[in-house]
């Protein structure tokens, strides 16, 4: 069965403008610079990539295909990453350079659809949409990351708490609507309201919940309060779970088996049996939850690449749903209608 990994990135912070194009560019001059990078990090920063050398190094479609093996992944979807172009068109530059990237050639899977970044909030939300458009015919959607966190200790992606529910915001995503767009919803768990509040705003539009509303500190001890002890940790998976159960109300929100190797989670590098059961409850319940027809795995690679291989992440997942993991709709036909991927 050909497989569809429906949440990559690709970069290359040598020749385009990414954030970490500065230190992985001065890393290639003086590798010595390498090892040390780590300590000067800030904490949050360390906490939330846990091995920074992947982000200082291109991630083509070559290093996927050495990570998944031949015939692993047929095709991918690739999401933003980070570009930092300049102006308010800056963004169209990633949609336009991922077009030019060797995907489908000696044995790399194919490019079926790109979620591209758009910030709904800005006036010019329309016309750097429709620019995303004309740059690829498989633009299918926008991601505008929206997670914050009031621990200091936790890396931030929005420039607010509830980024999701600005007014602003609120309003300029009706160009998203009005384009058949799908939007990907990258929020901490705490921020999950946020999330419901937006996906009923837009019944008609089609919303895709990453990597689990990622529950900071589940696993273990993040930033300077969060998950400090085991029955704060108990907290944040209950309340995660509830938040969880109320947006699965809404049938316009999928979501996706991925960002079980984030760090931010709360882990390291662990044997998978112990990954396994660790994360086992956000498996277990993202599948009631939504069901079968709604989920579907992503890799999130190279992300997660430091806690979980590409294919223990299918390992894990077939272990913890057991007869419930339905091969064909978790790894193939429910990415592909969502993102309407060609045959």
């Amino acid at each position: 069965m050909s497989v569809i990994d429906a949440h990559i990135h690709q970069w290359n912070p040598f020749t385009t403008p990414r954030k970490a194009s500065g230190p992985a560019k001065a890393a290639r001059r003086a590798p010595f610079l390498r090892p040390v990078l780590p300590r000067v990090l800030p904490s949050a920063t360390r906490e939330f990539i846990g091995d920074p050398q992947y982000l200082l190094s291109p991630y083509l479609p070559a290093d996927y295909l050495a990570d998944g093996g031949p015939g692993h992944v047929t095709t991918i979807v690739h999401v933003e990453a980070g570009w930092h172009g300049k102006g308010p068109m800056g963004p169209v530059g990633e949609t336009q350079w991922l077009s030019s990237l060797p995907f489908g050639q000696d044995g790399a899977p194919a490019l079926g659809a790109i979620v591209a970044y758009a910030d709904p909030s800005t006036p010019e939300i329309a016309d750097v949409l429709d620019a995303h458009l004309r740059a690829s015919p498989l633009v299918r959607g926008i991601r505008c990351m929206g997670a914050h966190s009031d621990d200091p200790g936790v890396m931030n992606w929005a420039p607010q708490a509830h980024w999701l529910t600005q007014p602003a915001f609120l309003r300029g995503f009706s160009a998203v609507a009005e384009r058949d767009l799908n939007f990907e919803i990258w929020v901490y768990a705490h921020q999950l309201p946020d999330a419901l509040t937006l996906a009923r705003e837009y019944p008609g539009t089609t919303f895709v919940l990453d990597h689990y509303a990622t529950p900071v500190g589940v696993l273990g001890p993040r930033g300077k309060h969060t998950g400090s002890t085991e029955s704060e940790r108990r907290e944040i998976l209950q309340q995660w779970h509830d938040d969880i159960s109320a947006l699965a109300e809404l049938p316009n929100v999928v979501a996706k088996h991925s960002g079980l190797g984030m760090p931010i989670l709360g882990a390291g590098p662990m044997p998978r049996e112990q990954l396994r059961d660790g994360v086992a409850p956000l498996i277990t319940h993202l599948d009631q939850a939504f069901g079968p027809d709604r989920t579907f795995w992503s890799s999130n690679f190279p992300i997660d690449k430091p806690n979980v291989s590409l294919a223990d992440s299918i390992w894990i997942l077939r272990e913890v749903l057991g007869t419930r993991f339905d091969e064909q709709r978790v790894l193939r036909e429910n990415a592909r209608r969502v993102y309407r991927v060609a045959d």
